[in-house]
């Protein structure tokens, strides 16, 4: 009954603890929320227990003696809860109200402090062996010590230990020494998990030492050993819980190539390329058409007026012309003088109206206004050359009478 009811409760799911979350998460971020750093409370007593000058309280014992004395005295160390405060101050007050808090000036202070330094490292060994580690190199890596059977025996019963540990890891950080914390931890879980030895540590080792530690990427890390070693395996509940439950849900669906995923993207993409570079190329297309039938039709419209402004022109100029011409014939059939210039100007006047008409015709026949109207050009022509043989038939009567004088005169 006993073994049945030993297991039954090794077999129930733990459960998460909201104050030590948030603890923690304060502690990470260097305490963002109600913290007052108020430097003028504290006269740098941390700082100077360790220098040697005052003993802590309430036990009134300095420094030395307790790294010189108290070392390998497990049962002092074991039932005083006074001294540990002092050993490892944080920001955050503890049980003992003696013990001033650390503040972040103190903090630079201590670290630029080698006395101090050298102190605080003998202080992390000596709690070490009492849990039955030992600190083997600079770098923070530990091992079992020669008194291990017997502390982890005793460390696996006495839980308040734990407390202890988280308080000795958050002050590692405190004063400089972070990358000490990841070791130990480390090593407390595999002896937990997977050697067993102290088994009843493992809930605060997932629980509080693990999130001691700062740096995400080693967090992850000591939470995937965990989970590796973690027995039962349904029970773990440090790790993602939305990522296990995606990671089912994959298992479910037939996996889908990265190559077919990464061609279809591509399709895709030249697709959509294709359809812009067409509509691009077709709009352009279409604005240069339109440009050039814009063009035309203003070239056109040019022509047009050019062509009918030398064609009225002309015009002008021919009537002008046949008008001096009737004019001076006119006057030299009335003098009847000179029989023999009549008869030369006469044929001369001919041959001038006959070149004007020829011009008429050449610049009624441009060839841009043909194109464009040529119903226009050849009115006028056909106007113009009218014109012409009536003021021709105009010229013909005197010419007539001027040959029956000639006759009369001969006679």
């Amino acid at each position: 009954m006993f073994q049945n009811d030993d297991t039954t409760e090794l077999t129930t799911k733990p459960k998460r603890s909201f104050y030590a979350a948030r603890d923690l998460y304060k502690y990470r971020h260097q305490y963002p929320q109600n913290f007052k750093d108020l430097r003028y409370q504290n006269d740098l007593c941390n700082l100077r227990f360790y220098k040697n000058k005052i003993p802590f309280k309430p036990d009134g014992v300095y420094i030395e003696e307790v790294l010189n004395k108290w070392k390998g005295d497990y049962e002092k160390l074991e039932h005083n809860h006074t001294y540990i405060q002092w050993l490892f101050p944080l920001r955050e007050q503890g049980l003992n109200f003696y013990a001033k808090e650390l503040t972040t000036y103190e903090i630079e202070e201590f670290k630029k402090t080698k006395e101090a330094i050298r102190r605080f490292l003998l202080a992390y060994k000596m709690m070490l062996e009492f849990f039955g580690i030992k600190l083997i190199d600079k770098t923070g890596n530990v091992a079992r010590a020669a008194n291990c059977q017997e502390r982890f025996q005793h460390l696996n019963e006495s839980q308040h230990n734990y407390l202890r540990i988280t308080r000795i890891l958050k002050s590692l950080g405190e004063l400089g020494y972070e990358s000490f914390k990841s070791p130990l931890v480390k090593f407390i879980l595999h002896e937990a998990l997977v050697e067993d030895t102290i088994p009843n540590i493992k809930q605060s080792a997932l629980e509080y030492f693990v999130y001691t530690i700062r740096d995400r990427r080693e967090r992850r890390k000591l939470l995937r050993f965990a989970q590796q070693h973690y027995t039962p395996s349904e029970h773990f509940i440090w790790g993602p819980p939305r990522k296990q439950k995606l990671e089912g849900n994959k298992t479910g669906k037939k996996p889908t190539s990265p190559v077919s995923s990464h061609n279809s993207y591509i399709s895709k993409h030249k697709k959509w390329r294709d359809s812009k570079n067409t509509s691009i190329t077709g709009s352009s297309s279409s604005k240069t058409a339109e440009e050039k039938k814009v063009e035309l039709s203003r070239h056109g419209e040019e022509n047009e007026q050019f062509g009918t402004e030398t064609n009225c022109e002309a015009a002008r100029q021919s009537n002008s012309e046949k008008n001096s011409d009737t004019e001076s014939q006119n006057s030299k059939s009335e003098e009847v003088l000179n029989l023999s210039d009549k008869k030369e100007n006469i044929p001369h006047s001919k041959k001038d109206t006959g070149k004007d008409g020829e011009n008429l015709s050449q610049d009624c026949g441009n060839p841009t206004v043909v194109e464009r109207e040529p119903c226009d050009s050849e009115n006028c022509s056909n106007n113009v050359s009218a014109d012409v043989q009536d003021n021709l038939g105009k010229d013909k009567p005197p010419v007539e009478s001027t040959i029956k004088n000639k006759d009369e005169i001969k006679s």
